[in-house]
């Protein structure tokens, strides 16, 4: 049965690597009989350019009805002048929360040819293979109330609220015991229990769950101890779970980890595993237009979407097995290396890598 993909270019150099994932797809379509229909639609600050609204409901009615969503990445300082409820994160935030994709899985997995791009010694990287499973529909970035307004004495303050609701933490955990009786069978919740009431919480549910999954050993670390670990032994890490706004940050931290944040795919999913993919990296408006971005976070979120939403885990393979190729073959895009190589190119090279196995 033919599967539609609701295709997200976004903003900045979100076209530029899109397209170069979309080589990948028609390659897979073309050579290797994957049954796939790829439609497009405006998100982020393209679709204010365009309607108004970061995500309008053209959109929303594509990505209910796709199978699965390829983003690219939404944003950059043409549009922070708008009021937060109009920027194109809030057409980011609103797929999220219309489509329930409550579960982000974001790897860190360091290739053996990029552990001199790391900026900690090879020695602490090698080997490097951590999931980071982060709530994403909850939180900080999600709780009410949450605004700015005036108190009586004239100062202005702002305000948001942390929440989390019992089935939202229980629901999250048990992605992560899962993910971690699939791996090395250690989990590490992070959360700051010491001094917020709601990852005091957090903690408490993640322990009832644990009781489910006796062959997981589970630990518990406060979140900026978790960030100095991350950089003093990673390798330590197995999964991590974490909040919502916790794994954004040590995501971003691990990615570094990794040699560049223009390494790392993440999927969101919904409780049926239906997901939108997109690489954990932003915009980037700084080097938009100049084929210049590493487009393989975004070719890997290619991979994890056959993995977990297509169900087609060999092709999910062939195209790891293709980067890994490129990068043996010594080519780089500026941030992972020198002599680098323009995003086509790096697509290019995938494609011809992919087609050398077909």
């Amino acid at each position: 049965m033919t599967k539609t993909i609701a295709i997200l270019p976004g903003d900045g150099i979100g076209p530029e690597i899109i397209a170069e994932a979309i080589k990948v797809l028609k390659t897979l379509q073309n050579s290797f009989a994957l049954d796939i229909h790829l439609e497009h639609g405006l998100v982020g600050g393209a679709a204010i350019d365009a309607t108004g609204y970061p995500l309008p409901d053209e959109t929303l009615d594509l990505v209910k009805k796709a199978d699965v969503v390829l983003l690219g990445a939404v944003g950059g300082q043409k549009w922070e002048s708008l009021e937060i409820a109009r920027r194109p994160e809030k057409g980011l935030l609103g797929l999220r929360s219309e489509l329930k994709l409550f579960a982000n899985l974001r790897p860190a997995i360091l290739f053996p040819e990029l552990a001199n791009a790391s900026t900690l010694k090879p020695e602490v990287v090698e080997n490097l293979d951590i999931l980071i499973v982060r709530e994403l529909t909850g939180g900080i970035y999600f709780g009410q109330p949450r605004g700015i307004h005036t108190l009586e004495n004239g100062e202005r303050q702002a305000f948001n609220t942390l929440v989390y609701s019992e089935h939202e933490i229980e629901r999250i955990a048990r992605v992560a015991f899962e993910s971690a009786e699939k791996r090395q069978k250690r989990l590490c919740s992070v959360d700051k229990a010491n001094v917020l009431e709601a990852t005091e919480f957090w903690r408490e549910i993640v322990i009832q769950v644990s009781k489910d999954y006796p062959n997981v050993a589970l630990s518990h670390m406060y979140v900026d101890n978790a960030a100095m670990q991350l950089v003093r032994a990673p390798k330590q890490f197995d999964v991590i779970v974490t909040t919502n706004m916790f794994g954004d940050i040590l995501s971003d931290l691990a990615s570094q980890l990794t040699g560049s944040i223009g390494m790392l795919p993440s999927a969101s999913l919904d409780a049926n595993n239906k997901g939108m993919y997109e690489p954990i990296h932003g915009s980037a408006p700084d080097i938009a237009g100049k084929n210049l971005a590493n487009p393989l976070a975004t070719i890997l979120s290619v991979a994890m979407m056959l993995r977990y939403t297509l169900n087609q885990p060999k092709l999910a393979i062939a195209i790891e097995t293709a980067v890994s190729q490129v990068l043996r073959d010594g080519l780089r895009t500026q941030d992972i290396g020198q002599n680098a190589i323009s995003t086509r190119e790096m697509g290019d090279a995938v494609v011809a890598a992919l087609l050398r196995s077909a």
